[in-house]
């Protein structure tokens, strides 16, 4: 019941905003959703081609944990035969709002990706883009991909890297400016990182977590929160960030740790 509790928890963080709702989309018509999804491949151009949306044309793809709609709408342009689940109704109405105005169709649910209500080997392509690591049980989660993933079948899972940049300036701001020099990273991101147990992991725990998948390819490119680059939500604005955005290397970052992105970018072959 913990977990119950925490899943609930995690429903109810996201039910009140989708991600990005809050600075992104200014109301729910055509041109709400097309400027938020302008910002968000301009902040994330590297989501095109990781998405696989090119390759979706015909084929089964399912997308868990659709969020406000964006990807699931050029999922649903290129011509996939698409599904989407996402744990919050709100997700779900968003999305289903925006495909209908653009004219284009998904088979929507909402749903639980430790628990998928497809199939065995149901799919050709799998993506889920900073969904899996808000889960309680991520590996759970993980199993559910492999198993509605046809033999062949391809997936996108972005998850959180743990030793990015964000990561690091979640622990400068929430343990050692706070005297608390102690505190692990998986504790900073868990209480001060979107919803509440969200998980971060390090690429050797990632290789352990898809290790059933033949083919495994990680990259974790730097984004636009590593750099300071755009707005962030309204948990971590103030004076802090203000300062460290004045202050931030960023010429010295993209040379020194160029894979210490946040988005933990996993390409995968069943």
């Amino acid at each position: 019941s913990i977990m119950n509790n925490l899943k609930k928890n995690v429903h109810d963080f996201w039910n009140n905003a989708s991600c990005g709702e809050d600075l992104y989309l200014q109301n729910t018509d055509i041109s709400g959703y097309t400027k938020q999804a302008q910002e968000r491949y301009r902040l994330e151009p590297y989501i095109i081609p990781f998405a696989g949306f090119k390759e979706s044309k015909n084929k089964t793809v399912l997308e868990i944990g659709v969020g406000l709609g964006a990807d699931h709408q050029k999922f649903a342009e290129t011509g996939a035969d698409l599904f989407g689940v996402d744990l919050t109704e709100r997700a779900v109405a968003h999305t289903r709002r925006r495909l209908e105005l653009f004219g284009l169709s998904s088979a929507l649910c909402v749903g639980d990706a430790e628990n998928l209500k497809f199939d065995d080997s149901s799919f050709d392509h799998v993506y889920s883009c900073g969904i899996l690591h808000h889960s309680p049980k991520t590996p759970k989660a993980i199993n559910e991909v492999y198993r509605v993933l046809k033999k062949g079948g391809t997936g996108s899972i972005m998850i959180y890297n743990k030793w990015s940049m964000v990561g690091i300036m979640l622990w400068l701001r929430y343990a050692l400016l706070i005297g608390r020099p102690f505190r692990s990273f998986l504790d900073v991101y868990a209480n001060h990182l979107e919803s509440p147990g969200t998980k971060a992991y390090s690429y050797t725990q990632a290789r352990e977590l898809f290790c059933k998948f033949s083919h495994v390819s990680i990259s974790s490119p730097l984004t636009h929160g590593d750099l300071l680059e755009s707005d962030v939500g309204q948990k971590h604005r103030g004076g802090f960030l203000r300062i460290a955005k004045l202050f931030w290397p960023r010429w010295l970052i993209k040379r020194v740790l160029p894979n210490a992105g946040l988005f933990m970018m996993v390409k995968l072959r069943k």
